[in-house]
């Protein structure tokens, strides 16, 4: 993992989360991307000086947060674009070969009853970039016990579980595998591939109506410091889909979440 990307908006977790990242990244020795990305909407001919005048202001806001956390020698890069939000991030993880986005629950919502606010959320539903949740004021610390919840193992993309693979092998974690049968259960779902096997140390299959509520229900038992998920339109955020903002009330942990890109 050489490469890692973070989004910061104007939450007060800003700088908490950026302060993970810094901790993150230099466990992996990885290079940080600090970036803001904004959007004008004007009429031809109107705010003609605004952009230069946003994107001045985005830096200096963003310099103001690097200036208030411990970089530790951790190389961390500033930047600022203009664009829509998932197409311009799509964008520069392509041009900086950004291997995972750091993410915080809710860069701009200040509601209590959220868990990921519309921007995250956007990030996490409509992009395939490897993603981390990170809660709101979670200070960094090593990674011993990763629950990896699936209703699918099929893997069939290549290098899908890389960020995976590279936190076991910096951390030596312990990855426990939980399959849930949910109603949209396929003959061949539950067939680990060799890759995926030499991951993990425990497999657990349970049978509920989302991979969500198989979490809930395993959840206490293996005691786990990180959850991965993956990123499929039927997967862990099946009923999340229609909105971007995700409630406490329909999802909701207190760890940091591991979003990998479709498997299939």
């Amino acid at each position: 993992m050489k490469n890692i990307l973070v989004p910061v908006g104007s939450s007060k977790n800003a700088v908490s989360h950026l302060q993970y990242a810094v901790d993150f990244a230099k466990e992996f020795g990885a290079k940080l991307y600090v970036i803001q990305i904004f959007n004008v909407y004007t009429k031809a001919g109107t705010m003609m000086k605004v952009d230069h005048i946003l994107e001045r202001e985005s830096m200096e806001f963003l310099k103001s947060h690097v200036a208030n956390v411990d970089t530790k020698d951790v190389e961390v890069i500033v930047k600022t674009f203009k664009g829509k939000l998932i197409d311009t991030l799509e964008l520069v993880c392509q041009a900086a070969d950004i291997d995972l986005i750091l993410i915080e629950p809710r860069t701009t919502s200040i509601k209590d009853e959220v868990f990921l606010g519309e921007t995250s959320g956007k990030i996490i539903k409509r992009t395939n970039i490897p993603a981390l949740i990170v809660p709101e004021g979670y200070a960094f610390k090593p990674i011993e016990n990763i629950l990896m919840a699936l209703k699918s193992a099929i893997v069939k993309k290549e290098n899908s579980l890389g960020p995976l693979k590279d936190i076991q092998n910096k951390f030596k974690a312990k990855i426990n595998l939980l399959l849930v049968k949910t109603p949209f259960h396929n003959e061949g779902d539950f067939d680990v591939n060799k890759e995926l096997s030499n991951l993990i140390s425990e497999t657990i299959y349970s049978e509920n109506p989302s991979t969500y509520q198989g979490v809930l229900e395993h959840y206490k038992t293996n005691d786990p410091d990180m959850l991965c998920v993956v990123r499929r339109k039927r997967g862990f955020f099946t009923k999340l889909w229609e909105n971007s903002t995700i409630l406490k009330k329909d999802f909701y942990t207190n760890l940091p979440v591991l979003v990998l890109s479709g498997l299939k």
